[in-house]
């Protein structure tokens, strides 16, 4: 179990192939009571977390514009539990960021909501793997992003233009894969219509949009990947897109 990547900067990504295996993932099993007592605490202070199944790397590289990785089925809690206690080898995470680029070339994120984990928190609308997200054991990255996107906000992105390749951007013990979509309508058009979404949702995962504009914009609850990717944008034009 290794992670073999570059950290701290954004990198083109022509093939990815990182595949489920069905075993638990060692980390899961040696920490299994404490994972279970942290559960309880993260749920006495949010009633409304969900201790769903996800996905957790064993070994991720990058080598020729190529990732390749292995991930392992796990409960929501054991992400939380790993989440207060990085540094541990042979665990890291991995996820998937849909980069909604509007026709005047703002970019358009979301703001969480109070209920969920990452409460308040900037980036794209996105979660993290599930099982469900492979296709014969091998990850689908556009059907996660589709999925996550409207899901949060209505959008619908399946068809939607798109960079020829992927990127990567590794921080923290944790790996963004991301490319941008473009979008017909402009920035205030895509936020009225996620904003209208939203209202309109019993419990909506999202608080609102969050329009971003420049690559030296810094809104307050912006995650650490999102400011390498949204500086990247500014200062990268699209590339050939499928």
């Amino acid at each position: 179990m290794s992670f073999d990547l570059p950290r701290g900067m954004v990198l083109p990504v022509d093939k990815t192939d990182v595949r489920l295996d069905p075993a638990p993932h060692p980390f899961e099993a040696r920490h299994a009571q404490a994972i279970a007592a942290n559960w309880e605490e993260e749920v006495a202070a949010n009633p409304a977390l969900f201790n769903g199944t996800m996905v957790l790397l064993s070994s991720l590289g990058y080598d020729k514009r190529r990732l390749a990785g292995r991930c392992h089925p796990v409960r929501y809690a054991t992400m939380l539990y790993w989440r207060k206690n990085k540094g541990e080898a042979g665990i890291e995470h991995s996820f998937a960021f849909p980069v909604l680029v509007s026709r005047d070339n703002a970019l358009v994120a979301i703001r969480m909501g109070r209920h969920t984990a990452n409460p308040g928190k900037i980036y794209f609308a996105a979660g993290s793997f599930e099982p469900m997200d492979f296709i014969d054991g091998q990850v689908d990255l556009h059907g996660n992003m589709a999925r996550e996107v409207l899901e949060e906000t209505g959008l619908d992105i399946s068809s939607a233009r798109r960079d020829a390749v992927d990127h990567i951007f590794s921080l923290d013990s944790s790996t963004v894969i991301f490319r941008r979509y473009f979008l017909d309508e402009d920035a205030e058009t895509l936020a009225r219509r996620i904003e209208a979404f939203v209202a309109k949702e019993a419990e909506p995962e999202i608080e609102r949009p969050i329009v971003i504009r420049s690559g030296t914009v810094r809104p307050e609850g912006m995650i650490g990947h999102m400011n390498a990717i949204v500086r990247w944008h500014f200062e990268n034009a699209a590339s050939s897109a499928g």
